[in-house]
């Protein structure tokens, strides 16, 4: 359902990551390793197409593709539920339990801006539900989160990928997930070429 092969990922100018290739099939769930720094993020934000890859293929469709990262995509201005119907009419998809999943019920007509940073978080990842997509890429998805959520949090994992779907993620933290597989994206690590990324970058060059 998703192959990557040969994928380089660039940091700014910079190469930071060569060779990165993996197959999942439709349940699996991948975990990504390393310290910081390795390329963890950028790995994924390549993936979702926010960052170009000089090199290497990705067999899955960007439609497939639902992102979340380190900011919640919040408005602030809305409520709980005027956030959820934004993002339904974005993604033309309106499931009706997305509250309830995310423990956001009691929350629905609350501004976003007067949420605490684990409720913006859960806000954030309803999103994910709400995109209808099958394949969450998900960067520190369980930050803020405290110990109840982050065991609900994996439960909404699971039953994401029982249905079928698939989760890429990067996380310090264990996920209880039985399918879950390791990456660890250092061993994939670019050796840096000095005199190339001088010629690509005007700041190493001197052209301010």
């Amino acid at each position: 359902m998703m192959t990557v092969t040969d994928l380089d990922c660039l940091r700014g100018q910079r190469r930071v990551l060569s060779g990165v290739s993996f197959s999942l099939d439709a349940g699996d769930c991948l975990i990504l390793r390393g310290p910081n720094g390795a390329g963890k993020t950028t790995l994924l934000r390549t993936l979702a197409g926010l960052s170009p890859a000089p090199r290497g293929t990705m067999s899955t469709a960007p439609e497939d593709l639902v992102y979340t990262g380190h900011l919640d995509a919040v408005k602030p201005q809305l409520t709980v539920s005027e956030n959820l119907t934004f993002w339904q009419g974005i993604y033309q998809n309106a499931p009706q339990d997305t509250l309830t999943r995310f423990d956001l019920d009691d929350l629905s007509e609350r501004p976003a801006a007067t949420l605490s940073a684990g409720q913006k978080r859960r806000l954030g990842l309803a999103r994910l539900h709400v995109s209808g997509r099958k394949i969450w890429l998900l960067d520190e998805p369980t930050t803020a989160l405290d110990t109840a959520h982050v065991a609900r949090f994996t439960e909404i994992l699971q039953t994401h990928c029982d249905s079928g779907g698939i989760a890429i993620i990067s996380t310090h933290l264990d996920i209880a997930l039985p399918q879950a597989r390791s990456l660890n994206v250092a061993d994939f690590a670019a050796l840096r070429d000095a005199q190339t990324e001088s010629e690509a970058d005007p700041f190493l060059q001197g052209s301010y």
